[in-house]
């Protein structure tokens, strides 16, 4: 059995996997740690070995990340240029914070070798001209060049079921098109349920363990490897 972390458990998938660790019998103690937690009145009634901690990205030192020893930490953290208010804050939630609370995370203990599984996007890009793609693009390799023995990132399409209290009409309009292309191609989208079933997989799994058929693939550069998993290995991973 093992230990999870997960940063983002209130966001669209991040909702989804926390249940999916909280059912799963590989997991003894799940972490529930962020700016807000999810309500009691929300957690699914097999939440025993869960616990739960508001924490201030500002001030890591004090969250006492590291003290939990986790195996795996899940990051389904993320925002937008909209939600954040400016460029300076989007980058500083989308990937100062997450960066920096992985490192936090990361014990000193050469012996525990544990896991890191980032959710970015589909199309990110360090060298993108476009805000979002470069910051989820930057986010990657840095999360990568942190050390951890394993290091996995999911670039999913466009996610179906997300649940949003400000869905733009321009995402709604997206998820109709994507929901056309879905006929002809793997790699449009992917409902947020079988998304956080394959997060939750590639946590147990590992990059080793992980079947050739699903697809991923090895990506990053010269001292920040990691395996990449698109949208339709995810479909294969969380469909199984």
């Amino acid at each position: 059995m093992s230990t999870a972390l997960i940063l983002g458990a209130t966001g669209a998938t991040g909702r989804h996997l926390l249940r999916e660790l909280l059912s799963n019998d590989q997991w003894s103690k799940v972490g529930e740690y962020g700016r807000r937690v999810t309500p009691e009145a929300d957690l699914p009634e097999n939440r025993g070995k869960l616990e739960q901690k508001t924490i201030n990205f500002e001030n890591l030192e004090a969250a006492g990340l590291k003290d939990g020893r986790w195996d795996v930490v899940f990051v389904t953290l993320g925002t937008t240029r909209a939600n954040a208010g400016s460029t300076e804050m989007f980058e500083k939630i989308d990937r100062e914070y997450v960066v920096n609370a992985c490192e936090a995370a990361k014990t000193d203990d050469p012996e525990h070798k544990q896991r890191v599984v980032y959710l970015s996007s589909s199309g990110a890009d360090p060298s993108s001209h476009f805000l979002y793609m470069r910051s989820k693009g930057l986010t990657e390799l840095d999360i990568a060049r942190l050390g951890y023995a394993d290091t996995i990132v999911f670039r999913p399409g466009f996610l179906k079921g997300a649940q949003r209290a400000n869905k733009s009409l321009a995402e709604t309009i997206a998820g109709y098109v994507t929901g056309a292309a879905s006929h002809f191609t793997s790699n449009a989208e992917i409902h947020v349920s079988v998304l956080a079933k394959a997060i939750m997989k590639t946590g147990i799994l590992g990059s080793s363990g992980v079947s050739p058929a699903v697809g991923a693939t090895k990506a990053g550069q010269e001292d920040a490897w990691f395996t990449l998993i698109g949208n339709k290995s995810a479909l294969v991973l969380g469909q199984e």
